[in-house]
């Protein structure tokens, strides 16, 4: 069955083209010109992945993403027209995966989609489970539970959890997470571990300020505590 994708922008030629680009690709389209639009079609459409522009009338791309961090977990693109870092940064902490900027090739952004669709996907067979301290992660379900309570997590925060949870105790350096999240192919932006680590502690960490499991390495990157022995279930 084709992913289906959600495309909001409001320029109709742009969406056009979109369209006809990525469904030659195989991918079911879907349009919206704001996020209101963009929101009522996510409830009934059930979107795989969401192509998002910022600059929005009615209803832009952050306060979209507000909304829907609030009812949704698809994974989402963004396009900027905007070079400002902090505006990809706000975008990453408000939930997105990747961001792309404008203008763009058919090709690349082709490839970003099926980069992110493959991690939210990911099913690995062996590891099934992980279980560190009080952190149980399911990755063929994809859920993560923490002293009993189940978490959301955003693919990316998913991800990166699994990487550190698999090897307790093991540094990451910023750009071997970025690597192994996207592939070599990924334009080198470590700040966006920065953003996924802050907000993966928020919904993890009893403190965030004081993390428990996910620390950091200071010079180097980051390492999931090894609070105790882990084990692995298949």
């Amino acid at each position: 069955m084709a992913k289906k994708i959600l495309v909001v922008d409001d320029k109709k030629e742009l969406r056009a083209l979109l369209k006809q680009y990525l469904s030659q690709e195989g991918f079911d389209i879907v349009q919206a010109e704001d996020g209101q639009q963009a929101l009522f079609a996510v409830r009934h459409e059930k979107p795989d992945l969401i192509i998002l522009d910022l600059m929005m009338p009615e209803m832009g791309g952050y306060e979209f993403m507000r909304a829907y961090s609030r009812e949704g977990d698809a994974p989402i693109i963004i396009l900027t027209a905007k070079l400002d870092e902090n505006d990809k940064v706000l975008g990453l902490e408000l939930g997105a995966d990747d961001y792309i900027t404008k203008p763009f090739s058919m090709r690349e952004l082709t490839a970003r989609v099926r980069a992110v669709l493959r991690r939210a996907e990911k099913q690995t067979i062996d590891q099934d489970i992980l279980r560190v301290a009080d952190i149980t992660l399911d990755r063929v379900g994809r859920v993560v539970v923490v002293t009993g309570n189940q978490i959301d997590l955003t693919p990316s925060e998913f991800d990166i959890l699994a990487i550190l949870m698999a090897a307790p105790g093991r540094a990451f350096s910023r750009l071997e997470l970025l690597e192994r999240l996207q592939g070599a192919a990924y334009e080198g932006y470590e700040r966006t571990i920065d953003v996924h680590i802050r907000n993966l502690r928020a919904k993890i960490e009893p403190d965030p300020n004081k993390p428990r499991y996910v620390e950091t390495v200071y010079g180097v990157g980051y390492r999931f505590a090894p609070r105790r022995r882990h084990q692995v279930e298949t």
